[in-house]
């Protein structure tokens, strides 16, 4: 990518847009499973609070002082198993946390994106790997509240079910 920089921020950006029109979806929707041992939507959306700051800000500020950073084990440190909130309160509670990391972003300089950092458990990594990694997760998490959102709809649409082959879940554990 030409500047992953900007390019970063733009698709961090719409997150909170995104996630607020998600939010919006029925609550029961929200918090299904698409099979057993995947994320609901509610249970993505829990997941990206539990990195916003801790994670990839810090990592972020790690990587400008040239530190080591700790990995992150979403099943032994994350909440997605316990969330207590809608998930339109979640999404209020990314919000200024989103904000706070876009500044961090914007305070970048150019140069600073060789700037390397050490994760612990996958070594040297620079400031503009991590940004292509967090627009990356940032998105997938995204697509995979969507794509969850999607299978009560796959699995009741008749014949028309074969044309969501590539999303259907269902058929495909079955397979």
């Amino acid at each position: 990518m030409s500047d992953v920089l900007a390019q970063s921020l733009s698709m961090l950006r719409t997150s909170i847009d995104r996630w607020s029109a998600i939010s919006r979806v029925d609550a029961e929707l929200l918090a299904r499973e698409p099979q057993p041992g995947e994320w609901s939507a509610i249970q993505a959306l829990q997941h990206v609070l539990d990195t916003e700051l801790p994670i990839f800000n810090a990592r972020v500020l790690a990587i400008r002082s040239g530190e080591t950073f700790r990995g992150f084990d979403p099943d032994r440190e994350g909440r997605v198993d316990r969330i207590a909130d809608s998930a339109a309160v979640l999404v209020e509670q990314l919000r200024p946390m989103r904000e706070e990391s876009v500044a961090t972003l914007e305070s970048l300089m150019p140069a600073e994106l060789e700037r390397q950092g050490t994760h612990a458990e996958l070594g040297p990594v620079t400031m503009a790997e991590l940004l292509n990694e967090w627009a990356a997760h940032d998105t997938m998490h995204i697509v995979q509240a969507e794509r969850a959102l999607m299978q009560p709809f796959i699995s009741g649409s008749g014949p028309w079910r074969g044309y969501f082959a590539d999303h259907d879940v269902e058929r495909r554990v079955e397979a």
